[in-house]
């Protein structure tokens, strides 16, 4: 009698995404509130309704700067250097930058649209409270593609031939993956990863949570050093800004 064989399936070219834990003290979480809802003051959301309150539309883009909230940017640097570190990057090989950090604030039924950050290279996300369950929305992250549904189009549901609560479903064709917001949860992913944050349906509850852009670059080099390599921007720093000046094209 012939043996039936299994197939083993194996996950080629995950996405990393990074999940901190960190033992923030309860005051400190307390204080970081605090001072992002003085942030955002008597706003109440962006301009687009439903929408909840981000900072970085709203001129409160540039947190890391601000003395409160000096502490806990060292802690997100740190969290990225493991990062990178724990996806292969050679200790010195690039050099890595907080291009912006801003505040979010998502009031009930309040969502943030899908998106990405096509400026930055590595995303991190702080959630200054939320117990685990989801009810104040989930950070929901979206493939580039759906590699293994086979016929384009089946991945997305409406009566398709995939059982999307199925093991094999959820494993290898899910539509989505979300990630629910928990008091001092630090989550990093590359920036040119679609994602969205779902709405929040805790009548009790305003989530509260820090957005990271960071970007890498090569290191600073000095005159003694090798050229830039071509696939990293050189450091920021060398860098030179052309002033336009009166009569140039645009004036």
């Amino acid at each position: 009698m012939q043996r039936r064989l299994s197939v083993e399936l194996l996950g080629l070219f995950p996405l990393a995404l990074g999940r901190v834990p960190l033992r923030l003290d309860p005051w400190d979480l307390a204080l970081l509130m605090q001072e992002v809802l003085a942030l955002r003051g008597d706003a109440e959301g962006n301009p687009t309704p439903g929408c909840a309150w981000t900072g970085d539309i709203n001129g409160i883009w540039q947190v890391h700067r601000l003395e409160a909230f000096t502490a806990i940017t060292a802690e997100v640097e740190r969290q990225a250097w493991a990062y990178l570190q724990e996806l292969g990057f050679r200790e010195g090989s690039v050099a890595l930058h907080v291009q912006r950090a801003w505040p979010v604030v998502s009031e009930v039924g309040q969502v943030v649209g899908r998106h990405h950050h096509p400026n930055a290279h590595l995303s991190a996300v702080l959630y200054l409270n939320g117990d685990g369950s989801g009810r104040s929305g989930c950070l929901r992250l979206f493939p580039r593609q759906h590699s293994n549904e086979l016929v384009p189009g089946l991945a997305v549901g409406h009566g398709g031939p995939i059982e999307a609560d199925s093991a094999g479903g959820q494993r290898w064709n899910a539509p989505w993956v979300d990630v629910a917001p928990q008091a001092g949860l630090l989550v990093l992913f590359p920036a040119h990863t679609d994602h969205a944050v779902t709405a929040n349906d805790d009548e009790e509850d305003v989530r509260l949570s820090l957005a990271f852009d960071l970007a890498l670059t090569a290191p600073f080099a000095g005159p003694a050093d090798a050229a830039p390599p071509e696939y990293l921007a050189p450091h920021p720093a060398q860098w030179t800004e052309l002033q336009q000046r009166a009569g140039d094209p645009g004036q």
